[in-house]
């Protein structure tokens, strides 16, 4: 089959690697239908080190089971389904408490032979417990609303849920990316009174109010800080939502939260280190977010996409065959597309 490997910085090929099989009776094989380019994959393609194995790419993917281990159960061939971006068994103590992340059977996709999502075909462990089916037809138009319940709406939800955002709460979203755009559908779905969204791409910005921003903030550094000051009567947000991942982001967070408030962080840090000291500590700030445990979260998203209340694949604005992934990555990180879906 085809599939998406990187071998180092900017070096995306499409090659053939053997077609995925059972492996283990807890195994499935599912025929990717839709996958996408993460905004996460754009840190190792504009960083990773030259590879002669290349990396196996892509952890965000739905399609149709093709063939199930023994041990599996409620999946048959031919259903389709949508594939979190971690697996896990969805039994530990872990993934009870809703840490799929933290499975202790689990593990990530494209790592240790694992299939990555952008490709044909993928083995998914675990599968039981990872897929959940999707009462669709291969040919709806809900798939690229559904897709994002593989990740990226799923971290915009964690990233709000996280944060305690709901009715008369007051929210700042920094990042007017794919997870930042998510993260004000998710706020606004959660009953957000205020939601401003701090971006300064215009066709972004205004897919965010369509999603519920109430204000846009194109200023950035103390000058956006002061900014949202001003909107908020000088107190800033009851919560922050930080969807980009570096020191910047995560410092303007801090300029724009109210003291007694909450940022959550979404975002893949690029920091080593978070930067609170003492004048946060007499704040009051609280700090939480983290990778978010996708799998916990379908089900209760689910209905709203199916009954169509709420539209997240309106973040795909571009679509791409496999063989053409490497253009996707270029049009991602040259901010020619914010999240682009590849058809496989």
């Amino acid at each position: 089959m085809r599939a998406t490997l990187m071998y180092g910085a900017g070096d995306v090929r499409v090659e053939d690697v053997p077609d995925p099989k059972i492996q283990r009776p807890t195994d499935a094989v599912v025929r990717v239908l839709r996958s996408c380019v993460c905004g996460s994959d754009l840190w190792p393609y504009g960083s990773l080190p030259v590879t002669e194995q290349g990396q196996r790419m892509g952890h965000e993917f739905l399609g149709v089971v093709e063939d199930t281990g023994a041990e599996v159960s409620g999946l048959k061939r031919g259903d389709l389904v949508v594939a979190p971006f971690v697996w896990s068994d969805n039994t530990c103590d872990f993934c009870a408490e809703g840490l799929q992340t933290s499975c202790r059977h689990g593990g990530t996709w494209g790592r240790e032979g694992i299939d990555g999502g952008q490709g044909e075909a993928v083995r998914v462990p675990q599968a039981q417990g990872t897929l959940v089916k999707l009462p669709v037809a291969e040919d709806s138009a809900l798939l690229p609303s559904l897709l994002t319940l593989s990740d990226v709406f799923c971290t915009g939800h964690h990233c709000a849920v996280t944060a305690g955002v709901g009715p008369r709460t007051t929210v700042t979203v920094v990042g007017d990316g794919a997870v930042g755009l998510s993260a004000v559908l998710a706020a606004k779905r959660l009953g957000a009174e205020r939601i401003i969204l701090m971006g300064r791409h215009k066709g972004r910005t205004d897919l965010g109010r369509d999603f519920g921003a109430t204000d846009v903030v194109a200023e950035r550094g103390e000058e956006g800080i002061e900014r949202v000051r001003e909107l908020t009567g000088g107190d800033g947000t009851h919560t922050v939502l930080e969807c980009v991942g570096t020191l910047p982001a995560l410092h303007m967070s801090v300029g724009a939260v109210r003291a007694g408030g909450t940022i959550s962080r979404v975002g893949a840090p690029q920091y080593p280190e978070v930067p609170l000291g003492f004048p946060e500590f007499m704040r009051n700030l609280t700090l939480t977010g983290g990778v978010a445990p996708a799998r916990a979260y379908i089900e209760e998203l689910l209905p709203d996409v199916l009954e169509g209340r709420i539209e997240p694949g309106r973040v795909f604005d571009r679509t791409v065959g496999l063989d053409d992934i490497p253009d996707g990555y270029r049009a991602m990180a040259d901010r020619e597309a914010l999240k682009v879906m590849v058809r496989s």
